[in-house]
This record gives C-alpha cells, sequence and structure tokens, in this order.
C-alpha cells in the first residue's frame, strides 16, 4: 500500500489518474505505479522485464524516486509522449515562426513544456523587404505564442509553460525586460542570456552594445550597469525577468559539434539545443535519511535505478516530432536530480544557512553525480553510448563512453513534491504552515511533520498556535533557538545563502538547477543586483529571483504572506484572525478594523 497524504491524493486525482470516457477516477495511485513501471520496463530484455517493472515500481511506491509528470501521466497511454523539457528554433521568417508555435501547440497538447530563443527575430521597426512593410519584433510574436497557450492543455489537464529567452545584445532586450510588468504573458516565463561580458562591462561602468540579429551591426549602445539594473528593477517589481549565464551553459555543452545553446526550457534548469529534449526525474533525499546520517548505500542503489529508469523512458518514448526523436536519440540526455533537501536538513537537525548545510550540499550531489555517471557508463557497457559520443566534449577530453551525454539535473519538482510528501528540489522550506494554490484555484494547506514531535521534544507545545499563525519559527515567542534554527524557511534564508545552496549543487550537476532567490517584501533593487552578481561570481548557470507579494497571485502562502504586513514594533509577519492583528514575534495586537 503506497502511504500518500491527503494532498498527495488530491493531486493524483485532478492530474494523473486514468478516467473513463465519463470523466471518472478508474485507476488507483497503486495502480498508476505499476502502470508506469511497466511501461517504462518495455525497453528492458523481454527475460528482465518482469524483474525491473517490480524494481521500479518498488521505487516509485516506496516515494523514493518519480519521474517527471508527463511520464506519470502518459506511460503505457496510446499517446506515450513522457518527457517533460523541449527547445524549439525560431527563425526570422513569418512561417518558420508559426511553425514553431504549431510544434509548440502539438508539444503542450502531448504534456510537454518549450522554451524558445526569439533572439534572431529582427527588432521592433525594422524594415521587412519582403513586404515594404515593419517588423513588430520578437515581444509581440511572445504574445501571439501565450494567447495560442492559453487555448491548449496539456495533455487536457494542465496548461502550457513556455520559457522566451533573448539575447542582452538584442536591439529590444529593454522591451523584453519589461514585458511581465504588464498584463498578459501569463504563460511565459522569461530569462535574459546574459554573457560574461555584460558583467565585465557593468563592472568597469563600460557600454554594451545592442546588435542587429542579422549581421551583428551595432544598432545602438547602452550604460552596462543600467542595464542589468533595469533587469533587477524589473524582476523586484514582477519576478521577471531571470538570467541564464549563457557562457558558463555553453562550455558546459557536450555535444558543441551540433551547435550552441541558445535557451532553456520552462524552468531554466535545462539548456537543451533546437528540437531537443530531456527526460527528468528526481530522488527524494529525505527517504535515505537513518539514525542522523545519510544511507549512501542506499542513496547509491536508487541513483542507480534512476539513470536506467529515464533512460529506459527515452526508449519507450512516443517522440512528438521526428526532428526531436533525431537529436534525442542522438544525444540521449537525461536529468537525475533531487527533492526533499530541507526535509533531510531537518532529520539531521542541520539549519539550511548554516556552513555545514552547504558542506554536506556538495558531499550528497558529488555522490549522486559521481553515481549517475557510472551508472551512464554501465550502461553504455551494456547498451552503447549515445550515438553522438564519438564526436563529443567527453570523448574529445578522454571520458569514458556513456549512455547519456548529461545524466544530472536539479528539477523544481513542484508537483512531484507535493505526492512524494516532501520539500521542493533543493529550496528550503517555504514555510512550516502554509496553503498551496494550485489546481485551478484548490487550496491545500500544509504544515511540516515534524514540526509538532520538535516542539513536544522541546518542551515548547505551547508555542505551535503561534508558529501556525506566522507560518515560521524564528522569532516566534516560545520557540527554542535550537528549533527555530532547525526549521529555517525561505524568508529565515538570506538571498546569499540562497545563491550559495544553489552554486553548491551546481558543482556537482550536469546540466542547470533550478531554484528560487527569495527575497522579503522590503528588498531592494539593489539586494536583486547583488544577487545576480554573486550567482555570477559562484558560477551558477543562471538565476531566479522572487521578492514575496511582487505578484498579485502567489502560487504558495504563508500565514505571514497571507496578511501582507510587518509589525509596526519589530517588523515581523503580522497574523489576522476574527478581526484583529496580532504579532507572534513581540506581541503587539490590534483589533481595529481592517480592510
Amino acid at each position: 500500500m503506497v502511504r500518500l497524504g491527503e494532498n498527495a491524493r488530491h493531486v493524483l486525482e485532478r492530474r494523473y489518474l486514468l478516467r473513463d470516457e465519463g470523466g471518472q477516477v478508474i485507476e488507483t495511485p497503486e495502480a498508476m505505479f505499476r502502470r508506469v513501471a511497466q511501461a517504462v520496463a518495455a525497453a528492458e530484455h523481454p527475460a528482465a522485464r518482469a524483474l525491473w517493472a517490480e524494481r521500479f515500481e518498488a521505487r516509485m511506491a516506496a516515494l523514493e524516486l518519480l519521474p517527471n509528470s508527463p511520464t506519470l501521466m502518459n506511460a503505457g497511454r496510446a499517446h506515450g509522449q513522457l518527457a517533460a523539457c523541449f527547445v524549439l528554433p525560431v527563425d526570422d521568417d513569418l512561417a518558420a515562426i508559426f511553425d514553431a508555435l504549431k510544434w509548440a501547440a502539438l508539444i503542450h497538447q502531448s504534456g510537454g513544456g518549450t522554451g524558445f530563443s526569439f533572439s534572431r527575430l529582427r527588432p521592433r521597426g525594422d524594415v521587412v523587404k519582403t513586404t515594404h512593410g515593419v517588423a513588430s519584433g520578437p515581444v509581440s510574436f511572445m504574445r501571439v505564442y501565450d494567447a495560442a497557450t492559453e487555448i491548449i492543455k496539456q495533455g487536457g489537464v494542465r496548461r502550457g509553460a513556455n520559457m522566451a529567452v533573448l539575447a542582452a545584445d538584442h536591439p529590444d532586450v529593454l522591451e523584453f525586460v519589461d514585458a511581465k510588468r504588464a498584463a498578459g504573458l501569463e504563460n511565459f516565463n522569461i530569462s535574459v542570456s546574459a554573457p560574461d561580458a555584460l558583467f565585465h562591462a557593468a563592472a568597469r561602468s563600460g557600454g554594451w552594445a545592442l546588435r542587429h540579429p542579422r549581421g551583428g551591426a551595432v544598432v545602438r549602445e547602452v550604460d552596462a550597469a543600467g542595464l542589468l539594473e533595469r533587469i533587477a528593477a524589473s524582476a523586484w517589481a514582477s519576478g521577471e525577468p531571470g538570467l541564464v549565464f549563457l557562457d558558463r551553459v555553453e562550455a558546459a555543452n557536450p555535444t558543441p559539434d551540433l551547435g550552441r545553446f541558445e535557451a532553456v526550457n520552462p524552468c531554466g534548469e535545462q539548456p537543451l539545443l533546437p528540437f531537443e529534449a530531456c527526460t527528468l526525474g528526481s530522488v527524494n533525499l529525505a527517504r535515505f535519511e537513518r539514525g542522523g546520517r545519510v544511507d549512501l548505500e542506499r542513496l547509491g542503489a536508487c541513483v542507480r535505478d534512476g539513470v536506467r529508469l529515464l533512460d529506459d523512458v527515452l526508449d519507450v518514448n512516443v517522440w512528438p516530432l521526428p526532428q526531436i526523436a533525431e537529436i534525442s536519440r542522438r544525444n540521449r540526455k537525461i536529468g537525475l536530480g533531487v527533492m526533499g533537501w530541507a526535509d533531510l536538513l531537518v532529520a539531521l537537525g542541520i539549519p539550511y544557512d548554516a556552513p555545514e548545510a552547504l558542506a554536506l550540499a556538495g558531499e550528497v550531489m558529488g555522490f549522486v553525480q559521481r553515481e549517475a555517471h557510472a551508472a551512464s557508463e554501465a550502461l553504455a557497457a551494456e547498451r552503447g553510448a549515445f550515438p553522438g559520443f564519438a564526436s563529443s566534449a567527453p570523448a574529445r577530453s578522454g571520458g569514458r563512453p556513456r549512455r547519456n551525454a548529461t545524466v544530472t539535473t536539479i528539477a523544481p519538482t513542484g508537483t512531484l513534491a507535493i505526492i512524494a510528501g516532501c520539500s521542493s528540489g533543493i529550496e528550503p522550506l517555504f514555510a512550516l504552515t502554509y496553503v498551496r494554490h494550485a489546481l485551478d484555484d484548490a487550496a491545500l494547506p500544509e504544515e511540516h511533520p515534524a514540526l509538532g514531535r520538535a516542539l513536544r521534544a522541546a518542551g515548547a507545545e505551547a508555542a505551535l498556535p503561534a508558529v501556525r499563525a506566522a507560518g515560521r519559527a524564528r522569532g516566534v515567542a516560545g520557540v527554542p533557538d535550537a528549533v527555530a534554527r532547525v526549521f529555517a524557511t525561505a524568508h529565515d534564508v538570506t538571498p546569499e545563502a540562497h545563491v550559495r545552496m544553489q552554486a553548491a549543487f551546481q558543482r556537482h550537476v550536469d546540466n542547470g538547477v533550478s531554484k528560487t532567490i527569495n527575497l522579503p517584501r522590503t528588498a531592494s533593487v539593489e539586494d536583486v543586483a547583488c544577487a545576480y552578481r554573486l550567482a555570477f561570481e559562484l558560477g551558477c548557470k543562471g538565476i531566479t529571483v522572487y521578492r514575496d507579494g511582487s505578484r498579485e497571485k502567489q502560487v504558495l502562502v504563508s500565514g505571514a504572506t497571507r496578511n501582507g504586513e510587518l509589525c509596526p514594533q519589530c517588523e515581523g509577519p503580522v497574523s489576522l484572525s476574527g478581526g484583529c492583528r496580532t504579532c507572534p514575534r513581540c506581541g503587539w495586537g490590534s483589533c481595529e478594523t481592517t480592510e
């Protein structure tokens, strides 16, 4: 019997379990895991299929390992599209622009998300020789894509997701940077691809040339530091754009013979070549704590199974386009990552923002990386290396043959973490008690399962109501410091600590790391800019920041965020109940009528 929480079952019933023609759920979670395991194990030798199906099912049922959502939704079904991440080319031609939109529609319908680079498109106002008209620019076509995405549901259960990337030297970069400040583009994340040269120019207060995408002629020059500040200001106001550190991403390109990276998947962690796709999966680290330590033997076995599962997914997948099938089979990219990191730290008694947490991040992810690479090498010996290995960067540097061009990625695991009952990706706990708005505005209450136990063990159970009201333990009256330190939440952790944690994991990941750098609503634009500079200095491949309250509709809402007010005495989070405002931190209260 699979031990699932109430929210996990709710999510599975709404989005994952099979339904009959009348829309009634006809599958249990146990049957879903069996369906997925058997479908994926079809890639194995016939004599071994039953064994591997049983093993994959056991991993999923124990909530130790989960593949990406399209695999859970679609494995064993007629259309059978199992990959989550795709990048499509957008060339500077009207037919090509709408070809890409058509391809994206097919991918969204099958359950995948799409990334695009709009950097090849001519800028707004440029003369179009064939019609003697003027170009409308990349942002206008992004809005066309956004409107089409709104109409198409992924697999009939979720809206499509897109990532738009624009080069920092494109003439329309300022319009792009501000695009999410206005209404629209609800189905897009956006990121500026920022080369090292932009940061170097900003550091010396230099200029930055904006170049025409056709031929590279300089259109005009802007202040480099001013451009980065403009990006930071928009991210402060709306959470976007993010930054992709393009040179760092390209330096890790395993197949540069096929071309350069231009874009990433919707959450930014997966750089891909045009038409390339990747299958993702995550190991739940929280399941591998034993007696106050990480059980590396069991973790390694799970990682090895995860690599094999994802490699099998590539073989049974029904690709939505022949171009995607061709390059994906050539490079066989997979991305095995982790989730439950914050839960593991809580179980080990290590604060998320302590130096010990950074050290452990390097140890654990370094171990996962080594085991994943070894598993891919073992698969290459068994099944053959990925077809493009001979001309790949690893081959030229004398590396051992691998089955997969890339092996590790850290994805956000938002919905997978709900199913697994663990914290998302490598994020800190968002809050100790909160409401998750998802699935067509369904409100899913959450409370960390170890919170009550920890307070009772410390003789501080009386503080539980105040912690629930605040959504956090730090600074709440009656909570022992040792408990408060361990139960660190996203807004307890400084932006610097967020970035340093991302960098600690990035050093041991082939692809990228999905991580949100959370800032309090009192943060400044300069705080955002500082996070950018630190991420660049520490070797991250990209960065996404989010200032609390900068969007009208947030996915996660804690007590403090819900009420949107800080205490006038201590600036702690204010709780609202029955028309009264109270501060759990210092005891301030007011029962004046509030609107």
